[in-house]
């Protein structure tokens, strides 16, 4: 038949595993008067109301490390032998508080206060007047035990709040680098708009400068030449129309593999210039130029393939490989 909780006694509580009995910080009694387990079952009352009470406290004031302090002094000494005469001290990183009618005493009970294994102060109860006898000068070995856990339920709740916190602090700061990452890509997306458009009057003013100025120019330049230069004066003309329509620019950008060897030539194929002429205008051999013709093939993809380099450039079919 079980043994009802009352009746175990502290030498059956002994036959429990060690790591159990660790977890039953107060001891059973083995008294037995009526009236002394009262008192003690009040005593335990007391105690268990106190660490009810600390836990609301602590939800209470979860982000306030200091008011959780100054409720707790006021709260603690109700639940000790004789409340009446009991007041509290807790002293806390460099700061003190006190119960009302707080009264510095001889009979006192302390309790380390750490956080992070470090000591960060303490919590005490005091005896206002001398009080009878018991484990721990007037204290009970309960209370003593109560008192442990306190100090250590206090560190533990002060390394929540301080991560908590921080935890806080950190939000709060990633959200202001946030908003201002968000500003600043407002701002650069402005500014790159901006430069898009001026952009665009650039080449405007570089097309009407070259249409209306520099071409008439040419013409009139290209009617006084020998016949055997006119074809410089042609190619002259196709790079200055390459400026608005850029044919070098875009095909670096689809034929990133070409040279800066490779893509001049290839201009100069797409002007119409033979291997001859290109030959004397580099002043390399026809076989140079004809090395670098079967590389720009190799690398437009059209090596083994039947089609015209030249027909090929000038096409615009490079733009659609």
């Amino acid at each position: 038949m079980p043994i009802p909780v009352s009746q175990i006694s502290a030498k059956e509580f002994s036959s429990l595993p060690e790591e159990l009995a660790r977890l039953w910080r107060i001891p059973l009694s083995d008294e037995n008067e009526p009236a002394k387990l009262i008192s003690a079952l009040r005593e335990r009352i007391k105690e268990l109301n106190c660490l009810y009470g600390v836990a609301q406290l602590a939800e209470k004031h979860s982000s306030s490390i200091e008011e959780l302090l100054r409720d707790l002094v006021n709260f603690l000494p109700h639940s000790w032998q004789y409340p009446e005469l009991a007041c509290c001290r807790i002293m806390f990183e460099g700061k003190t508080y006190k119960s009302r009618g707080f009264k510095l005493t001889k009979w006192r009970q302390s309790s380390r206060i750490s956080m992070y294994s470090e000591p960060v102060g303490e919590v005490t109860i005091f005896y206002l007047e001398e009080c009878p006898p018991a484990d721990e000068g007037p204290f009970l070995r309960e209370e003593r035990i109560l008192l442990d856990a306190l100090a250590q339920r206090i560190g533990t709740i002060a390394m929540k709040i301080s991560t908590e916190l921080k935890l806080q602090e950190l939000n709060k700061q990633l959200l202001m680098e946030q908003k201002s990452l968000q500003e600043a890509n407002v701002a650069l997306r402005t500014i790159m708009g901006r430069i898009e458009e001026e952009k665009k009057t650039v080449y405007k003013d570089i097309d009407v400068n070259i249409d209306k100025i520099i071409m008439p120019i040419l013409n009139e330049l290209t009617l006084h030449l020998p016949k055997s230069h006119r074809r410089y004066a042609e190619m002259l003309r196709a790079g200055l129309e390459n400026i608005t329509s850029p044919f070098v620019s875009k095909l670096s950008k689809n034929y990133l593999t070409l040279t800066s060897v490779e893509v001049s030539i290839c201009n100069m194929i797409e002007s119409g210039l033979q291997t001859k002429e290109i030959a004397k205008f580099r002043g390399v051999s026809e076989g140079t130029i004809n090395r670098h013709r079967e590389n720009i093939r190799r690398k437009l993809q059209i090596k083994n393939s039947a089609v015209n380099l030249t027909t090929f450039l000038q096409s615009g079919m490079w733009k659609k490989s």
